[in-house]
């Protein structure tokens, strides 16, 4: 489960759980170490991919991030179950909010981690206290089904941070993949195996 060496997907950078307020780590350190753990993810344009064609290099699926619009057929056009797609964080794009709208309901009453609240309906998300008034916000990804839901509620009113890979450790590979054939926004595309995701940044964010 290795998103360019973990630094999108769960835990992304160390130190992320914190036992008592003790341990708790600064804003500025986490996102600095966020900041040059993504300086590290490599992306590979149209031209890399006409170029891997060329050479015969393995090709996969994966989903535009630009292009998604969160229609939720990630979750249910998958041949696998739960789908091969999960919800990743781009921590150097994150607001740290303490109301993220990609984990409550905007129009949630008051603030809690309660079931009720949660905008996840298998609550993959999970929220920890980095500093006043900042946390931090991980994806299970054993627990992640793909919805889309917190990609878009993050989209509508956050830093949209949150956003929807193909993991290709758990992903088939399919000559068709069912779900880009559904896709609406045709946000699907094969592209080189050696640079097999799409990393959102800040230039594409909001």
């Amino acid at each position: 489960m290795s998103l360019a060496g973990g630094v999108l997907g769960q835990a992304g950078v160390e130190g992320v759980t914190m036992a008592d307020e003790g341990n708790k780590i600064t804003r500025r350190g986490f996102l600095g170490k966020a900041a040059r753990g993504a300086a590290v993810v490599a992306l590979g344009g149209a031209g890399g991919g006409l170029l891997a064609r060329a050479r015969g290099e393995d090709m996969v699926w994966q989903l535009d991030p630009n292009k998604c619009v969160q229609c939720g057929n990630c979750a249910t056009r998958c041949v696998l179950e739960p789908s091969a797609v999960k919800c990743v964080q781009a921590y150097a794009m994150c607001g740290y909010c303490k109301l993220c709208t990609g984990y409550v309901e905007p129009e949630a009453g008051p603030l809690n981690t309660g079931a009720e609240n949660q905008l996840c309906p298998t609550g993959a998300i999970q929220r920890s206290y980095v500093e006043d008034p900042y946390y931090e916000y991980t994806i299970d990804e054993s627990l992640c089904i793909g919805c889309g839901k917190c990609v878009k509620g993050c989209e509508a009113f956050g830093n949209g941070s949150l956003f929807l890979q193909v993991r290709h450790d758990r992903c088939l590979n399919c000559n068709q993949c069912s779900i880009a054939a559904a896709c609406p926004s045709s946000a699907y595309k094969r592209i080189p195996a050696s640079q097999a995701y799409l990393i959102k940044d800040r230039e594409h964010g909001h």
